[in-house]
C-alpha cells in the first residue's frame, strides 16, 4: 500500500525559509514521480514542483516558485524534500506532496495526474 506523508510546515516570515519532508512507503523513486503541489484558500491547487529521480533524474518548477524552492530526494529513505527559500505571503497554503506511477516519463504537474495523496501540510508566510 503507498502512503504518503508530508511534514514541515508551519510558520515563517516574509523573507525567511522551510523544508517540507515527503515520506513515501510502499513505493520505489524509480516507478514513481513525486509532486509537490500546494492550495491557497479559494484558489485551485497548483503543481509547484516534481521529480522524477530515475532514469537520469528529472526536475520542474512552476514560474511561481522557480528559484526559491528546490526538490530532492533521499532514496534511501524514501524521502523527497521541498525546500522552500525566499518565502513570500502568497507561498501561504496547505502543501501537499503526491505520487504518480512513471516509469519512463518526465513527471508532471497536473494534479489529476497523481495516484497517491499525503494529507497535506500548512505553510502561512507572514509579511
Amino acid at each position: 500500500e503507498v502512503q504518503l506523508q508530508a511534514s514541515g510546515g508551519g510558520l515563517a516570515q516574509s523573507g525567511g525559509s522551510l523544508r517540507l519532508s515527503c515520506a513515501a512507503s510502499g513505493l520505489s523513486f524509480d516507478d514513481y514521480s513525486i509532486g509537490w503541489f500546494r492550495q491557497a484558500p479559494g484558489k485551485e491547487r497548483e503543481g509547484i514542483s516534481c521529480i522524477k529521480s530515475s532514469p537520469g533524474g528529472q526536475i520542474y518548477y512552476s514560474d511561481s516558485v522557480k528559484g526559491r524552492f528546490t526538490i530532492s530526494g533521499d532514496n534511501a529513505k524514501n524521502i523527497i524534500y521541498l525546500q522552500m527559500d525566499n518565502l513570500k505571503p502568497e507561498d501561504t497554503a496547505i502543501y501537499y506532496c503526491a505520487a504518480e506511477e512513471n516509469d519512463y516519463g518526465d513527471c508532471s504537474a497536473r494534479r489529476y495526474d497523481y495516484d497517491y495523496w499525503g494529507q497535506g501540510t500548512q505553510v502561512t508566510v507572514s509579511s
